[in-house]
């Protein structure tokens, strides 16, 4: 049997595992930040008809640019965005990806700020650009002095600033986005994933674009619109960046369909986006439980939330001193009871942490119950 020993991997490769969220068949997921709602009937019927008025162009290859999409999208967003502005790809992933395939590569540096997206450095180390971590503090903030000081001492060709970051929720001000966008001598990328669930008044680096050449806000439409199977991400940014990518996008990389879909979803964002406060009010209902319960909480401006396991520190990330294997403290233990209680939720790998996703009701109901039979 032929192991990845035995094929010529690239040496930065080996002993990597690929990306990805357990997929098993449970009551209960809560584990990889998706939308819980289901696309409206109205909605799908919509899309139904998109579809179909695709299905038999399929001999035709689709638009290469996307530019109806890109319309569509900067509309969406305001800013005074156009299409040029605007670029999409299948999910943010592709995006990012995209990006480090134009600005970085062998002899270049990506700098991050974890913990934050573990998709970051996989996608760096994809492309060759070499990873530097410029780590978080205990709360899981980036001062900005701190930012300027690692952008400073790494001088890096990206930046990657993670806001609403994942896996802990933490918004970045605008002052630290501003600091490293002004010290920063190459591109500097905010990952906005989850920006639609950011409570009133959290501010989007979309407002920092004009006359910032080299930032660079990424979104996705897996999240908020629920379409996390349709597969659609998107960036903003000056029209020289647009024009940067699509020197190395493949060629038709975003199929008629998927183009369709995320059109179809576009035209119907107020009914899309109609499940956000209710997600927003479960996330808030669970950050409230668990701190009544004496759990540490992380701050969450995203769709989940990140909580410190029973018998946990109260901070730092740590597990208890006195949290052997299988104690409270242990988020693989308590992971793994929460599962066989038929709630799935994300070990993230942070000691002492899991992450579950703001559900409905019921599954915040279910998810609940289950950990306060674990109190």
């Amino acid at each position: 049997m032929t192991s990845l020993d035995d094929l010529p991997l690239r040496d930065e490769l080996r002993g990597m595992s690929p990306y990805g969220a357990p997929q098993l068949d449970v009551p209960v997921r809560l584990n990889t930040n998706e939308n819980s709602y289901p696309v409206p009937e109205d909605v799908a019927v919509a899309m139904e008809k998109a579809l179909a008025a695709q299905v038999r162009d399929l001999n035709r290859y689709p638009d290469r640019d996307s530019v109806a999409l890109r319309t569509d999208l900067a509309a969406y967003l305001g800013h005074r965005l156009t299409a040029a502005n605007l670029w999409a790809a299948n999910g943010s992933n592709e995006i990012q990806q995209q990006l480090l395939q134009t600005f970085g590569g062998p002899g270049r540096t990506a700098l991050g700020f974890t913990p934050s997206y573990s998709m970051h450095p996989l996608l760096a180390a994809g492309t060759g650009t070499a990873w530097v971590d410029g780590r978080r503090d205990e709360q899981f903030e980036v001062p900005v002095a701190h930012a300027v000081e690692q952008v400073d001492k790494h001088q890096p060709d990206l930046v990657f600033l993670c806001s609403p970051n994942n896996p802990t929720g933490t918004a970045l001000s605008l002052d630290v986005v501003r600091a490293v966008a002004d010290a920063a001598p190459g591109m500097v990328i905010v990952d906005e994933a989850y920006a639609e669930f950011a409570r009133p008044g959290t501010p989007s680096a979309l407002t920092l674009l004009e006359g910032r050449p080299r930032l660079v806000v990424t979104r996705t439409m897996s999240k908020a619109f629920a379409l996390a199977g349709g597969r659609i991400g998107y960036l903003a940014a000056d029209p020289a960046v647009v024009d940067a990518v699509q020197l190395v996008r493949l060629p038709y990389h975003l199929s008629a369909l998927t183009q369709a879909v995320a059109r179809a979803a576009l035209a119907n964002t107020e009914a899309l986006l109609s499940t956000v406060d209710a997600i927003k009010a479960q996330r808030d209902r669970i950050v409230a439980m668990l701190r009544g319960w004496g759990l540490h909480v992380a701050d969450s401006d995203a769709n989940f939330v990140l909580f410190g396991v029973p018998g946990a520190a109260s901070s730092g990330g740590e597990a208890a001193d006195d949290a052997g294997p299988g104690a409270p403290g242990d988020s693989k233990v308590t992971w793994q009871a929460l599962l066989d209680r038929g709630v799935l939720v994300r070990d993230v790998g942070l000691p002492g942490w899991l992450r579950v996703t703001a559900g409905t009701p019921a599954e915040t109901d279910a998810f609940l119950a289950a950990l306060e039979e674990l109190l």
